[in-house]
């Protein structure tokens, strides 16, 4: 009677689960990741070089300068007047970037996961958003033209940078947007109200694929994308995309400290064909 007394009092005080003897834990056996940002396609890009299209450190890519050449009227026996086109020409050269992931020997033997696959599948998904930020940051912010909205985007803001667009001669084909933004467009009763939208897909999905014609694209704010911002492009002439190397992973072995790694590299550029092609809207 005295031992199940002792035996009570260890329980009733927190003693008998030291160790974890009594009450059994299960560990999940799946390793639950990050979520996946939501990230610019290549397919937007006007053109992609390849490593076989940069035999050097760089490409030279030449343009032709809209309304360069004018022709003009001449009179009955008078000189043809001497125009030809003007071109400009921008270079890409590729940068590197690159993470070295190192693991212990100990902890590739005794983790419950390969600790190496799964940080180079992260390491992979990193140099995409990295891509992303470089596609904003060095192409899109380099539009010619910018329209200030005001707390909330507006139908007005978006037809005025197609305009700009299409001043130009370019067509908007694209409509990139942050959460914001987002949140503004699902606001705007003529996209939800099925009398004026002609459809429900905004109410259905919470997503309109559609508007004014142009594919809309939501960015995740932490790959590279101002929540606040939405740009517009035509794809066939907003910038591109030059990659010496794509993404790589070299594996390695560093035995004086036991460890195992491998380096994800990769070697991109990523430029502007044509600044007037890309409009900025920005918003508060």
């Amino acid at each position: 009677m005295t031992q199940l007394q002792n035996i009570s009092e260890y329980l009733d005080t927190g003693k008998g689960t030291e160790g974890q003897l009594l009450i059994p834990r299960k560990i999940y056996d799946s390793m639950i990741m990050a979520v996946d940002k939501a990230l610019i396609p290549r397919s937007e890009a006007s053109l992609v070089f390849g490593p076989a299209d940069i035999p050097g450190s760089s490409i030279d890519i030449d343009l032709e300068t809209p309304d360069s050449m004018t022709v003009r009227l001449v009179a009955e026996g008078a000189e043809f007047p001497l125009d030809v086109t003007e071109y400009t020409s921008t270079n890409l050269k590729p940068k590197k970037y690159g993470v070295a992931i190192k693991i212990t020997r100990e902890l590739l033997e005794d983790a419950k996961w390969n600790m190496l696959q799964m940080n180079i599948s992260r390491a992979g998904k990193e140099m995409g958003e990295n891509e992303n930020s470089l596609i904003i940051t060095d192409a899109l912010d380099n539009a010619a033209n910018t329209v200030a909205g005001g707390a909330a985007i507006t139908i007005a803001n978006l037809t005025r940078a197609m305009q700009y667009l299409e001043d130009s001669d370019y067509m908007a084909t694209t409509l990139f947007i942050g959460n914001e933004v987002l949140n503004d467009l699902r606001n705007i009763d003529t996209f939800v109200e099925a009398n004026k939208a002609g459809n429900t897909e905004i109410l259905r999905t919470g997503f309109k694929g559609n508007i004014l014609g142009m594919n809309v694209i939501r960015v995740s704010t932490n790959a590279g994308m101002t929540t606040t911002n939405a740009f517009i492009s035509d794809r066939e002439e907003a910038y591109f995309i030059a990659e010496k190397r794509p993404l790589t992973v070299e594996g390695f072995e560093l035995a004086t400290h036991d460890m195992s790694g491998s380096i994800v590299s990769q070697r991109i550029k990523v430029g502007t064909r044509r600044t007037q092609a890309m409009v900025k809207i920005t918003t508060s």
